[in-house]
């Protein structure tokens, strides 16, 4: 099925309830149906047609969910940009892409104007902007406050379940991005099966503050809509206390982390147990979690069931640990979600004993179609895999089993530390840094070393100046291995993060080897 069907049934089943919360504003699943069927006959008018590319570049607002369906419901393919994206990049996505239009809101305007200068194109794309007066439109840029006076008859345009629904960049081994091709079926395929273990209904109300244009916020949109269920857009964790107020207003029922909003929401002293009386579940993925940081959520949320998970763009995710097996193996990211399958293999392609180290190659039908105009890169992750009768991703991940089928992250094979001829995983050196007190948070990485090949390095976040680099250290020697204890030690007020709020192990080798 293709997916804006969903918004379609979901607005038959439910036109008069809330689907979108955002600010002040509440949207209704009739309301959001009959806009995006306005906005999909401007864009069609427009000159978009099935298969052709749509940039949404905007922040966590209404507007995007409107783009999305809008182009979907136009037979478009829809690629989400970070609205801290500079100009520079955005120049580089638009000629990868060439898309037929671009949606985005005001302030991020002159972006989208300075980087189509930039850009050559044959024909440029129509841009449609919000914060423009309805009578401001020109032949170039248009104001999304024109859409309301649009027919919001169904757009013919013949697409199928395996057409391309969504084009999503993530950053590459080049330094430049690629976009993930995912169909109509690909996200069908992946929403279901996470919806399926999460046990989402209609009656869910999921917070998400995670941006829309990292594919674990995106996909709150995507599953609520598929449900009937609603979603509550935020654009900022900055200020948690009033983030909570929102929740409890909202009577919110699913709760997506990130690490970083997991240590920053445990930072705060004066939350008691109980405090978001109607949350039934919370999602962390992006990063694993420090078991420190589990045990202590455990605590503060006696109740409420956390899933552990883990997941690539290039499939959205891979596995998932179910909350009852969070007390026996709270360092595991789980098995394979429901309707796929997850291996570990050697350089050969076969399947490690369990305990040993090797690849982690995802199968399934959420597993993308490639990488857009990139053979290579392509040939290089689908490759066959276990099951001959399955898409095959291998994932770049190193990852080991247990006896009983569990997996735990090991590493990204390009950020193992090689140093004195041993290897050493940055994750391994990270937890025991979290199981201290006083440590935050942490992050580990190798800085280039004349005598070791490469010294193990930590930048760490600690509560309020309780501990010095000495006494970690010696933390450190007392857990670990002497090859892994780390050289260097510095301390941060924060760590360096990416636009998606993961923390960026490059960006804080960097800020290191600049401080040596």
């Amino acid at each position: 099925m293709r997916f804006e069907r969903f918004l379609e049934a979901s607005a038959a089943r439910f036109a008069s309830k809330v689907a979108i919360v955002a600010d002040t504003m509440r949207m209704t699943y009739g309301e959001l149906q009959t806009l995006s069927q306005q906005l999909a006959n401007v864009l069609y008018e427009r000159g978009v047609r099935r298969g052709d590319r749509v940039l949404i570049f905007m922040d966590n607002c209404p507007e995007a969910a409107l783009s999305i369906f809008g182009t979907l419901e136009a037979g478009g393919v829809f690629t989400l940009i970070n609205p801290s994206t500079k100009a520079s990049k955005l120049t580089y996505i638009i000629a990868d892409c060439r898309p037929a239009a671009i949606l985005t809101i005001g302030r991020l305007l002159p972006i989208v104007q300075n980087a189509l200068t930039e850009t050559m194109l044959d024909s440029a794309p129509f841009v449609l902007s919000t914060g423009l007066a309805a009578q401001a439109i020109t032949d170039q840029v248009g104001s999304f406050d024109a859409c309301r006076s649009a027919s919001s008859d169904h757009v013919a345009h013949d697409g199928t379940a395996g057409d391309l629904a969504m084009l999503v960049y993530t950053s590459g081994s080049t330094g430049r991005p690629k976009g993930v091709m995912m169909t109509h079926r690909n996200v069908e395929a992946a929403s279901e099966s996470i919806i399926s273990y999460l046990e989402n209904t209609p009656d869910d109300v999921v917070f998400n503050v995670l941006p829309l244009a990292f594919d674990y916020g995106l996909y709150q949109l995507l599953m609520s809509v598929r449900l009937g269920a609603t979603v509550v857009l935020e654009k900022s964790f900055a200020f948690p206390a009033a983030m909570f107020d929102i929740m409890r207003r909202e009577k919110v029922t699913g709760l997506p982390l990130v690490p970083t909003m997991a240590a920053v929401l445990l930072q705060m002293r004066d939350l008691m147990p109980g405090f978001l009386p109607t949350l039934r579940y919370m999602t962390n993925t992006a990063a694993a979690l420090p078991v420190d940081h589990i045990v202590r959520l455990r605590l503060l949320f006696p109740g409420v069931a956390l899933f552990s998970m883990y997941g690539l763009t290039e499939c959205k995710r891979c596995t998932y640990l179910p909350p009852s097996e969070l007390q026996r193996r709270p360092d595991s990211v789980g098995i394979a979600i429901p309707g796929t399958q997850a291996f570990v293999v050697d350089g050969d392609g076969g399947i490690v004993a369990p305990n040993v180290t090797g690849e982690l190659v995802i199968q399934g039908p959420h597993v993308m179609q490639g990488y857009w105009q990139d053979d290579a890169a392509t040939a290089h992750a689908l490759r066959p895999g276990p099951n001959p009768d399955l898409p095959a991703l291998h994932t770049g991940d190193l990852f080991r089993r247990d006896e009983e089928g569990f997996l735990y992250f090991v590493g990204r094979r390009d950020d193992i530390i090689k140093t004195r001829g041993e290897k050493v995983a940055p994750k391994e050196v990270e937890a025991v840094l979290h199981a201290h007190p006083a440590v935050i948070e942490a992050v580990v990485t190798g800085i280039p070393d004349p005598v070791l090949g490469q010294a193990v390095s930590a930048m760490v976040v600690s509560r309020d100046g309780a501990v010095t680099a000495k006494e970690l250290v010696r933390h450190c020697q007392l857990n670990l291995e002497e090859f892994m204890v780390p050289k260097y030690l510095t301390f941060a007020e924060s760590l360096p993060k990416t636009d998606t709020g993961k923390v960026s192990r490059k960006r804080a080798g960097e800020l290191m080897e600049k401080a040596i």
